[in-house]
């Protein structure tokens, strides 16, 4: 019997809408419960989930018959309802328009869930478009200012 198996590993990150400091630390643990729910869904894991409070980072292993477009949309609008219904103050919590994501390969896989587990100390010293533009050098992604941040 033929079977396909697959190993799609990815790093995906996306900030709160304007960057506007809204994800508490009190909600992270509910948070990334929830989207590891919509992950499994989807057929999909989410392996490692930090952020700080303008931001997430997700390592996800992604369902072989599932796009990341689906699976990313069904993240940002599940959980975005999920912390607007949580908190009569968060009624206009949004996520920014896109995202970001990396390809990552069994080799990285200890690094990346370490640098997402690193990301409160990192972002003492470094802002997330610092961040991305990084990633962006590091993974040979072209971009322009003008559009990449909205």
């Amino acid at each position: 019997m033929a079977s396909t198996l697959t190993s799609i590993l990815l790093h995906v990150t996306f900030s709160t809408k304007g960057r506007v400091p809204l994800i508490a630390p009190a909600i992270e643990p509910g948070l990334f419960a929830y989207i590891g729910g919509i992950a499994r869904r989807m057929d999909s894991v989410l392996l490692a989930a930090n952020g700080t409070a303008d931001h997430v980072h997700l390592f996800i292993g992604l369902a072989k018959t599932v796009p990341l477009a689906d699976l990313m949309l069904n993240i940002k609008r599940d959980s975005s309802k999920w912390i607007k219904d949580g908190d009569e103050t968060l009624r206009g919590f949004a996520w920014q328009d896109g995202y970001f994501a990396f390809s990552i390969g069994a080799s990285g896989v200890d690094a990346v869930r370490a640098y997402i587990a690193g990301q409160k100390e990192h972002h003492k010293q470094v802002d997330y478009k610092d961040e991305m533009r990084a990633f962006f050098r590091k993974y040979g992604i072209e971009w322009d200012e003008q559009y990449v941040w909205e």
